[in-house]
């Protein structure tokens, strides 16, 4: 397991304050009230470690197919229904949204190896990533992929906690499936629509690894 680069300057300002405040507390606190200095280590200490525990990338062997689509992201399927594309595509998709907690891993991943048509961030509100219109209203940032002349959409959604969307492709770059995409900070979704054709493999509240778990077949 390895630490994301997005999250190098924010573990070490957090290390700062964790140092900075568990000093305090052993100078001013721990002589009247040790059991108050310790419970302020642990609970520090275990706010650390989530948050290093945040930006983890475990080592996987990604799943490589050029008729399927791998989920994008970790977490839970939330919704799998028939939209009406808001974003370069004109037409109805299949829309499967997956739901990051801030317990999972947030490197988001390329679905499928191919050309990137479009990329474009918006800004946007905070809802929470559940919210009906969080995939349309919060801020976000859309891609679209190419991959043997069929076409898929991804969004990056940010939620009432994820303050931060990072996405690394541009239009005109060609990525491979499995290879990073982006991260979001502290926790929201990611949406896919795909054609109507596409044959779903996952089910609602199903739990999926990003680059791993194949989401459909077209």
């Amino acid at each position: 397991m390895t630490i994301h680069k997005e999250g190098y300057k924010t573990i070490a300002w957090a290390t700062i304050l964790f140092g900075v405040i568990n000093i305090i507390s052993f100078y001013f606190i721990s002589f009247w009230s040790p059991a108050l200095s310790w419970i302020i280590f642990i609970g520090s200490f275990v706010l650390l470690i989530f948050l290093i525990s945040f930006f983890r990338i475990p080592k996987r062997n990604l799943f490589s197919g050029e008729d399927s689509v791998v989920a994008p992201a970790d977490g839970k399927v939330v919704a799998i229904e028939e939209v009406e594309a808001d974003e370069y595509f004109l037409d109805r998709r299949i829309q499967v949204s997956i739901f990051m907690s801030p317990l999972n891993v947030h490197v988001n991943r390329n679905p499928v190896s191919g050309d990137v048509m479009y990329s474009e961030y918006h800004k946007g509100k905070y809802l929470v990533a559940w919210h009906p219109k969080s995939s349309t209203e919060n801020e976000r940032h859309t891609v679209v992929y190419k991959s043997n002349g069929k076409e898929l959409l991804t969004k990056q959604i940010a939620g009432a906690l994820a303050k931060r969307i990072v996405n690394y492709v541009q239009a005109g770059q060609q990525v491979k499936q499995g290879d990073e995409m982006g991260f979001i900070k502290f926790g929201s979704r990611v949406d896919v629509l795909l054609p109507l054709n596409a044959k779903i493999k996952v089910k609602i509240n199903e739990m999926v690894r990003g680059g791993i778990t194949v989401i459909a077949t077209w």
